[in-house]
């Protein structure tokens, strides 16, 4: 009974033991191949956490969350994303013949880069924003209004506003840069990962591992 007892104890070492070299293993750097002026990639940790990169131009993204390996995927999960990655800091009702949006941000050099769309009586309307931050629409009774950062395209978000009001000012959060993940899923190849791209269109990605 006490050799079997062993016996069962020594391949449940050797399970985890395995198990923790594969893992290990695993673990790197790797970096997004084929895809010209981008640059980006994962690093995944051996304490199962991982980062995101991602840099086109004059602009730079990053995530970070939990890895995973089943069946030869590595799946990536980070926190949930916020609802919005604008606040609405300050409305009012003014005297001006016009709605104004503005965007507060330090950066002034991005300040010309939103989209901003107002729907009124089911009619759209958008502009951006000039060097100042501030779009300026004809006077209107506003139901809702759309926000969109151009460098980070895949996040709009959308508000519901108060009644006879004609001026909003929103503050960008620093959420908007961050990408998050949910089950994403890459496949273990000879040469690193392959699989899709969390801000890029399509499939097959490469990405390299650094040795």
């Amino acid at each position: 009974m006490v050799k079997y007892f062993s016996i069962f104890i020594l391949y449940i070492l050797s399970f985890f033991s395995m198990h923790a070299q594969t893992r290990d293993s695993i673990a790197g750097e790797y970096y997004l191949q084929g895809v010209m002026e981008t640059a980006s990639g994962f690093q995944l940790l051996p304490d199962s956490s991982f980062q995101f990169f991602y840099s086109y131009g004059a602009v730079d993204r990053y995530g970070s969350g939990k890895w995973s390996l089943q069946n030869g995927h590595v799946i990536l999960n980070s926190k949930k994303k916020p609802e919005s990655d604008f606040t609405l800091v300050k409305t009012r009702s003014t005297k001006n013949p016009n709605v104004t949006i503005k965007i507060n941000h330090p950066n002034s050099n991005i300040l010309g880069h939103f989209e901003c769309t107002v729907i009124s009586d089911k009619k759209l309307r958008q502009l951006q924003t000039n060097p100042g931050g501030i779009a300026v629409f004809p006077l209107q009774k506003v139901d809702s209004i759309y926000l969109l950062f151009q460098f980070c395209p895949d996040r709009y978000s959308s508000f519901a506003v108060p009644d006879n009001k004609n001026y909003f000012e929103f503050k960008l959060e620093p959420s908007i840069a961050e990408v998050f993940f949910e089950e994403f899923i890459l496949s273990l190849t000879d040469s690193g990962l392959s699989g899709g791209h969390p801000l890029l269109q399509g499939g097959g990605y490469r990405y390299v591992k650094n040795n």
